[in-house]
């Protein structure tokens, strides 16, 4: 699978999870929606995307054929 849809996917799961922790159990897991968020906006001026490297180091999206790029390609690029 391609880095770019992991990430993509990774983000949107924790989003929906701290809206509705948010809802049903405090309204302080906005702040990590906000933290979500603010990764994502600043990974678009930066290149910079923690979970891609984190993703890079456990080997996920390096099989033959996929993801041949070898600097980092920002969250969801």
């Amino acid at each position: 699978m391609k880095m770019h849809l992991i990430i993509r996917r990774f983000a949107g799961a924790f989003i929906l999870v701290s809206l509705l922790l948010a809802h049903y159990h405090s309204l302080y897991w906005l702040w990590f929606t906000a933290f979500v968020g603010f990764n994502l906006f600043q990974s678009s001026f930066t290149n910079f995307c923690p979970l891609e490297m984190i993703l890079r180091k456990v080997g996920v999206g390096n099989e033959t054929g996929q993801d041949n790029q070898t600097s980092g390609s920002g969250c969801a690029k």
